[in-house]
């Protein structure tokens, strides 16, 4: 069984550590320490206008799309790999829920995320996962202002921390399958 993981964010310098990079950016720090990818680097693909690396149970997927066009790299690659979508896990943020907090769902909907929607237009099915990482303030900020801010100084901790867990979650989807690494992730 393969799977596909989809970091969503925008790419340029310019959307470099910003919140709503938070996806794309985890996803990337899993995939240079992942043992399975061994050190191996990221190939562009002009057709689906993504990065990607691909191991034998494993394909990691970084739209270089604008997020709200994600669809348009996800939904090619998946076609290519013969990707079932219940095996696709997209990882973004979500302004909804506190930074340092983390949800794995499955067939939930985008919740007012353009690229979630973009991505289930392309797939035609909301019968994908999403790993959900927070990036609200714990005084509450609008998502339109928070989403391009780049994380302050004192919540730069609560990054680091959270990316070892979303690392090792990771690691647990490819071993023993989303069900079971939902627990781990989803505890706060």
């Amino acid at each position: 069984m393969m799977y596909l993981f989809v970091g969503l964010g925008n790419p340029g310098q310019q959307y470099e550590k910003t919140r709503h990079n938070i996806g794309r950016e985890m996803l990337a720090l899993w995939f240079k320490k992942a043992p399975q990818f061994n050190g191996a680097g990221l190939t562009y693909e002009k057709k689906w206008n993504a990065l990607f690396a691909k191991h034998k149970k494993a394909v990691l997927l970084l739209p270089e799309t604008f997020m709200n066009n994600s669809g348009k790299a996800t939904g090619p690659a998946t076609k290519f790999f013969k990707i079932k979508p219940a095996h696709i896990i997209v990882l973004h943020d979500d302004s909804d829920i506190e930074l340092g907090r983390t949800k794995l769902s499955f067939a939930k909907h985008s919740a007012g995320h353009k690229g979630v929607e973009s991505i289930k237009r392309a797939l035609g099915t909301w019968d994908f996962w999403r790993l959900r990482i927070g990036i609200q303030r714990k005084k509450r900020v609008d998502a339109m202002k928070l989403v391009l801010q780049k994380f302050r100084p004192d919540e730069e901790r609560a990054v680091k921390k959270i990316s070892k867990k979303i690392s090792e979650g990771l690691d647990l989807i490819l071993e023993e399958g989303p069900e079971k690494a939902m627990n781990f992730i989803n505890q706060n």
